[in-house]
């Protein structure tokens, strides 16, 4: 009978531990003008097109990420350790200045958002961009108004966001 008793122990012991690390799950953080991009440590703020936050086990405070191609692509490269927790991205259907200013605290799960890939707009660093989206029918508004396919998080791939890209200078007063 103690063996049974044991074994029942352990297994609420880890269910207990699964829930509470599920519980730990830290929530969103707004944007302000202190955040860094991680790779160009540049002020997130100052650049157009949806932005990323990178949460990882035992740190406080995310990585920031002045475009969502590039915290995807940080998450994805085999030398980053550090275990991702969760990514946030901007809900470009909520944001009010659209891509300009895309919003401090419009942050929606990076799995559960739409993104449009293809699209004439560019990130906040010059790259192509997966411009994130809460709905389906505002990703899809997005696509039509400025080309690009919908596709959900599960979809995304890796030369998606890993491979090289041509950055060709935009022009004095354009945004992408």
């Amino acid at each position: 009978m103690k063996p049974f008793v044991l074994v029942c122990a352990a297994i609420a012991l880890l269910a207990g531990c699964q829930e509470q690390e599920a519980a730990t799950v830290p929530g969103p953080i707004s944007l302000t003008r202190e955040a860094a991009g991680h790779y160009c440590q540049m002020t997130v703020l100052d650049h157009p097109g949806p932005k990323a936050q990178v949460h990882m086990a035992g740190y406080v405070y995310p990585l920031w990420f002045s475009q969502v191609r590039d915290a995807f692509a940080f998450d994805r490269m085999p030398e980053e350790i550090a275990e991702v927790t969760v990514i946030y991205v901007n809900d470009m259907g909520a944001a009010a200045a659209e891509w300009d200013a895309p919003g401090a605290d419009n942050w929606i799960p990076a799995k559960a958002a739409f993104y449009v890939v293809g699209s004439d707009r560019r990130g906040g660093m010059g790259a192509p961009e997966l411009v994130p989206f809460a709905e389906r029918a505002a990703a899809s508004a997005f696509a039509e108004r400025h080309g690009g396919t919908v596709i959900g998080y599960a979809d995304i791939e890796d030369p998606m966001v890993l491979a090289p890209i041509d950055v060709t200078p935009l022009q004095p007063g354009s945004h992408g």
